[in-house]
């Protein structure tokens, strides 16, 4: 495994994050592994030398983070272990038990902590922007928990770019903490990201960890079909990734992956996976495995470099796309 710091800190993590969606309770989603099924995952990524672990809250409404938790105390050394959650998605009907008010953002992390059994979130996100809340009531919340030890560090995931810029100014402004990271909607599908989000990042020495780096299995070569619901168990019964991927031209590039990946002798996963490590924006790719083999893939991946004639055949076909994952 190799390691980087996250953005501005002085904390080492390595090069995949290992995401948690995936791991909590099939009644939540028929494609979510119960915990006896989860566990071996951690023990891999653990034994590997991943140290990044990311879940939230609306996970499993919060068995992932029980999952999560109880799982990284018995395989690793917590000291060592840099674990993120995330708030802002409802976890109970009721006008506060979502959001980014000061009121749900503490309630919210006391939850989280007590779910994980640990003291502190060693990198907590906002999971959205919000709206409905001023971002200084936001970023005064964060702060307070910072301050009183339950967080060590904050990050946010998928907004634009002048909202993450504002929030950096007020925290600045304010003399209050800022956030470390960015978790966005990143891989060679998808690269809206290149425009405005992520230079702002790298001028603010901001750690990108970008969500669905595999773009929901299509760079894996798992799905047949843009528009495929029936190839995989996820496939079928993830309605969000309805839409985030469009036209013929992201079937251009999903064929070239393929085909470097022929000509390497390696999976499509490490291909696509190797593309967005060789960004020098990107700290850590946030990978999902429900299956072995898939965490093996993108643990390959950390040692591909690819050419810069595999990068431009893998950039080639790329046409804007619509903004998606904001929502």
């Amino acid at each position: 495994m190799r390691y980087t710091t996250l953005g501005s800190t002085g904390i080492s993590v390595s090069r995949l994050c290992l995401g948690c969606m995936s791991y909590g309770t099939p009644s939540w989603r028929p494609w979510v592994l119960s915990e006896e099924d989860a566990r071996p995952f951690f023990r891999r990524a653990i034994e590997a030398g991943i140290n990044f672990f990311d879940t939230a809250d609306m996970y499993a409404l919060g068995m992932s983070e029980e999952v999560t938790g109880r799982a990284l105390r018995e395989y690793g050394r917590m000291e060592e272990i840099v674990l993120a959650s995330k708030v802002y998605w409802p976890m109970a009907p009721g006008p506060n038990m979502r959001g980014l008010s000061r009121k749900h953002i503490v309630q919210a992390c006391e939850a989280s902590l007590t779910r994980l059994g640990v003291d502190t979130i060693d990198l907590y996100q906002i999971h959205r922007f919000d709206a409905n809340t001023p971002i200084e009531e936001t970023l005064a919340a964060l702060d307070h928990l910072v301050q009183s030890g339950k967080v060590r560090y904050i990050g946010a995931s998928s907004g634009w770019a002048w909202q993450f810029a504002r929030a950096l100014g007020t925290s600045d402004l304010k003399g209050w903490s800022r956030f470390v990271s960015m978790q966005n909607h990143y891989n060679l599908l998808y690269r809206e990201e290149e425009r405005e989000m992520i230079p702002l990042c790298e001028s603010e020495k901001i750690a990108v960890l970008p969500w669905s780096p595999l773009a929901r299995g299509l760079l894996a070569g798992t799905r047949n079909a843009l528009d495929d619901r029936t190839s995989t168990t996820r496939a079928a019964n993830d309605a969000y990734a309805v839409g985030l991927y469009e036209g013929e031209k992201d079937w251009e590039i999903v064929d070239a992956t393929r085909a470097i990946a022929s000509e390497r002798g390696v999976p499509m996963a490490q291909i696509a996976l190797a593309w967005l490590l060789s960004k020098p924006a990107v700290t850590a790719p946030i990978i999902g495995a429900t299956k072995m083999y898939q965490l093996e893939e993108a643990l390959g991946a950390v040692d591909i470099v690819l050419s810069a004639d595999e990068i431009t055949r893998l950039e080639a076909s790329y046409r804007p796309h619509s903004v998606k994952g904001h929502e």
